[in-house]
């Protein structure tokens, strides 16, 4: 599913974010192509070259002639002639796995290493809030291999090993999740579970255009997630929310504050990106948030 490396070459790039401008450098990671365009990763890093941000780009053409289906990545169980129907068995998403730039992934004090970028055609459950086209934007904190152990099965909504389906479900210590995401069985093969912020617009019959998610397997958190619909995307959208942050983290490193969602109109391409990095130093768990 990768590409070529794309050089990691630094340049100075201005990033608007809401009111205010900001100058970064940015270093390119990993190309793929997507649609009628390409996708790629970056990182950004301020003047003592910490890490200010880290993201996604699009190009301009990157939203048209998107596919519809599925890749095939994300089925259970065959037909008694040992076929796969992509209808009843397969999700409609596209996987595309794009490493960081190797400027941030070797760093020990920083704990995301590459992405996971779904394009759900069709969108995904639950029915009514998030079933329109949009993409998922996972930033990976787990080893890809954890992450792709987590197998197909016959257990929860999504379908996962039942056993791993358990380990999803198993609670993180409250200290390493903010209170407002809570577990709503969304444990996905190759992902992990998914924890959801109820407190969110689209739960309040508001359309759904953007939202935070927390990733978590076996009792720790595994991803930071932003999922935006392709409709969001092509509105232009120029802005940054409050990363609902956790009070605490297991690893110390530099962990984002802001997520920004934005169209830059001398390209026309998009990105999605964790901003405004803070280090953080590691704290003990306490005891585990109730289910």
């Amino acid at each position: 599913m990768m590409s070529r490396v794309l050089p990691l070459i630094a340049v100075i790039v201005l990033v608007f974010s809401g009111c205010a401008s900001r100058m970064a450098a940015r270093t390119q990671g990993w190309q793929l192509p997507l649609g009628n365009g390409t996708v790629s990763s970056y990182a950004e890093f301020d003047d003592q070259g910490n890490p200010a941000a880290i993201g996604v780009h699009w190009s301009a053409a990157a939203l048209e002639g998107l596919p519809s289906g599925s890749d095939n990545h994300r089925c259970f169980n065959r037909d008694k002639e040992g076929k796969l129907s992509t209808e009843t068995k397969c999700q409609h998403t596209y996987e595309h796995v794009i490493p960081l730039p190797d400027t941030v992934v070797r760093r020990a004090d920083f704990p995301f290493k590459w992405v996971l970028l779904n394009w759900n055609p069709a969108g995904h459950i639950p029915p009514g809030i998030y079933d329109v086209p949009h993409f998922d934007v996972h930033f990976q904190m787990a080893h890809i291999a954890k992450i792709f152990s987590i197998e197909p099965g016959p257990c929860g909504p999504e379908f996962v090993r039942c056993d791993q389906f358990q380990m999803g479900k198993k609670a993180v210590p409250a200290n390493y999740i903010h209170p407002d995401f809570k577990d709503v069985d969304a444990v996905v093969p190759a992902m992990g579970n998914h924890l959801i912020d109820l407190t969110g617009p689209e739960f309040s019959k508001q359309p759904f255009t953007r939202s935070f998610i927390y990733g978590v397997f076996d009792g720790h958190v595994i991803f930071w997630e932003e999922m935006v619909t392709r409709t969001h995307l092509l509105s232009k959208p120029n802005t940054c929310v409050p990363i609902k942050a956790p009070r605490a983290v297991a690893q110390r490193g530099f962990y984002p504050t802001i997520s920004c969602v934005r169209h830059d109109a001398a390209t026309g391409g998009y990105t999605v990106s964790m901003e405004k990095f803070v280090l953080r130093e590691a704290s003990p768990p306490e005891p585990q948030a109730s289910k």
